[in-house]
């Protein structure tokens, strides 16, 4: 089982859009039993009394737009340990980037990467910011395509 984190700042907005997107092309190309993904925030800000918030309605709308839908989210922290128990992590910027890397003390396995990496996008904005979750929902779905072909050629890395 191939096992993906997508991480964002609070795990509000692009990186529950990378989990359900992602899911959802996993089931559809029948890989359900050989892939699954998470995602988690690289801080703690959108907990409130040890309980994430849900994801932003804004970016929920979003999903909805595209026949997805992720009301059961809530938001949760990544821990140390996620970097032993995922065989990619997957940052939407580099702040995200640097985060995880002072999380796990580096990347000795070489188990992160940018999420536009794979489709040459680049960064994923903050829609939290910008307003802008349609681009953003675009970003996050070549994306998470580009991982797919990566996943069915068997080369993540």
């Amino acid at each position: 089982m191939i096992r993906i984190m997508f991480v964002c700042w609070g795990n509000i907005c692009r990186s529950p859009m990378a989990e359900r997107i992602f899911s959802d092309m996993i089931e559809k190309a029948g890989l359900s039993d050989k892939v699954s993904c998470a995602s988690s925030a690289a801080t703690a800000e959108e907990m409130v009394n040890g309980i994430g918030n849900p994801i932003f309605p804004p970016a929920e709308y979003e999903l909805e737009k595209h026949g997805l839908s992720f009301r059961e989210h809530r938001a949760k922290v990544l821990r140390k340990s996620d970097y032993d128990d995922f065989d990619l992590l997957i940052g939407m910027d580099e702040i995200n980037m640097r985060q995880m890397r002072e999380l796990f003390g580096g990347d000795p396995d070489g188990k992160l990467r940018l999420l536009g990496s794979y489709s040459g996008t680049g960064v994923i904005s903050d829609p939290w910011y910008s307003g802008r979750f349609s681009e953003a929902y675009d970003d996050i779905y070549s994306g998470c395509e580009a991982l797919l072909g990566r996943v069915r050629s068997g080369k993540l890395k």
